[in-house]
């Protein structure tokens, strides 16, 4: 589909818009004057543009789908306030409604594109709007369904405590350890699969350590203290259980966690997990851990490359129970390959019946760097709205609230990413890099630095690179770029 901008530049935003409807497609972008006439364009379009006129600012959108064009447009004042993005989002919304004419969709999320909708129901709390106020202005201002409100202002509700919570001289510490088993089919995450650079471990485990010490000794200078710290990837425990103790030792050796709240480490892949590696992890000093099936259905798992089967899942959850650790959190995805909503509902309740203090409720998301993106946008389909719509009815009829909630391009169904616990059992570490308001510290190859200060007032971002044999061979580099940290807090 061509998408023609005609006097502005909106094209990430129209994109945005596009994609609810048409995803996992690339658009032939073209620019034009803002006198240009959208009328004999062959072939499928979608044209955004905006001029002046006698009546004011036109802000029109008409696109052709088939045989079939739509048109929606709306005037206005050049001189009201915030003209730019009050003429991006009615351009978002004419485009939402010609599209919406055209395909007979409506997605629920309406025009917010973004990754983060809470953090725009927290602003419209934080200034005074009640629950009636901010329902009005989500569905006329966003198109934002209510049943899509609802979930974003529990989720909102569910943070207010925890937020306030939060020190300004606190970061969380995240610690990147990219590998798995196998690479599964719809991951696009820096992960290598073992097989093929099972040799680098051993050297990476040393370099990371290495980074610990130099970043340690940064955020003493800086002022600044341990809040939270999670282990992710890839696969944590895809290393041995000496490596994660040479690991979580070397961080207790050289970072103060004496006020530390949270430390979770992901045992994402249930055939990583061994009684030795669980009872290190708690003995230095973790308190969550996930344990991720991702489904219940052996079919989907073989589908989806994962080498387990569903008994592995239980039988490493109820290790996990055993060992004593105050939250397990288990992850699946809605909309995979070979899963029917009747085998998403049966594993949604058989993880209830767990009690697993965090269920994370994903729904699949199609990216270019995932196997499953060459099967076309038949790969798209799925009942995956429905899968999402159950899970949320049935973690809250038992007792479980939304702390997180975020979304991503090309989501199967325009669905969104939820993490559900029970209260009081909410991931800090969750919260506070979703709503950008804590710095977030990254070790490790792929690992992005967030720094943020005064809960969001200013932020800046530092990258560590992507993968393991650049993070080996540029250590000096990252080790460089890590005295962006002192910078940013002298800078107070």
């Amino acid at each position: 589909m061509k998408l023609i901008l005609s006097g502005n530049d909106y094209k990430y935003e129209a994109e945005g818009v596009l994609k609810l409807f048409i995803p996992a497609t690339l658009f032939e972008i073209s620019y034009v004057d803002e006198d240009f006439v959208p009328y004999g364009i062959e072939g499928d379009f979608a044209f955004v543009g905006r001029s002046l006129r006698d009546e004011g600012l036109l802000c029109l959108a008409m696109c052709r789908v088939g045989e079939e064009t739509s048109h929606d447009f709306s005037f206005l004042y050049p001189d009201m306030e915030d003209i730019e993005n009050e003429c991006e989002l009615s351009l978002c919304r004419s485009l939402y409604e010609c599209l919406s004419f055209l395909t007979g969709k409506s997605p629920e999320w309406g025009v917010i594109t973004g990754v983060r909708p809470v953090k725009r129901i927290n602003l419209l709390l934080r200034q005074g709007l009640d629950e009636g106020e901010i329902y009005s202005l989500m569905r006329e201002r966003y198109l934002c369904s209510d049943k899509k409100t609802s979930i974003a202002l529990k989720t909102a509700y569910a943070q207010e405590e925890i937020l306030k919570t939060l020190k300004d001289d606190s970061f969380g510490l995240y610690v990147s350890v990219p590998f798995c088993p196998t690479r599964c089919s719809y991951c696009s995450f820096v992960s290598q699969a073992i097989e093929g650079c099972g040799k680098m471990i051993p050297e990476y485990v040393r370099q990371l350590c290495e980074e610990a010490d130099f970043t340690a000794d940064i955020c003493k200078e800086a002022g600044i203290y341990p809040d939270s710290i999670y282990f992710g990837g890839g696969t944590p425990t895809t290393l041995s259980a000496s490596q994660l103790e040479v690991v979580m030792g070397r961080l207790a050796g050289c970072f103060d966690l004496s006020r530390v709240r949270e430390y979770t480490v992901e045992a994402g892949r249930p055939d990583t997990v061994t009684r030795e590696k669980l009872e290190t992890i708690k003995k230095m000093g973790a308190g969550r851990v996930s344990i991720n099936p991702q489904s219940l259905n052996d079919n989907v798992l073989r589908a989806i490359g994962r080498r387990h089967t569903a008994e592995q899942f239980f039988e490493g959850f109820a290790l996990a129970m055993g060992i004593g650790f105050d939250v397990i959190n288990t992850d699946i995805i809605a909309g995979l390959p070979e899963d029917t909503l009747e085998s998403f509902k049966s594993t949604v309740d058989r993880l209830i019946e767990l009690r697993a203090e965090n269920i994370t409720v994903h729904t699949l998301s199609i990216k270019r760097a995932a196997r499953l993106n060459r099967g076309g946008e038949g790969a798209l389909q799925s009942d995956a709205a429905e899968m999402v719509s159950y899970a949320t009815e049935r973690l809250l009829e038992c007792g479980y609230r939304p702390y997180y909630l975020y979304r991503q391009k090309n989501m199967a169904d325009n669905q969104e990413n939820i993490g559900w616990a029970l209260p009081g059992k909410e991931s800090l570490y969750n919260i506070y890099i979703m709503e950008e308001v804590q710095t977030i510290i990254a070790l490790g190859a792929g690992g992005s630095t967030k720094l943020v200060y005064t809960k969001g007032k200013r932020l800046e971002r530092v990258f560590n690179y992507k993968y393991p044999t650049e993070y080996l061979a540029g250590f000096d580099e990252i080790i460089r770029r890590k005295q962006q940290i002192k910078e940013f807090y002298e800078k107070k």
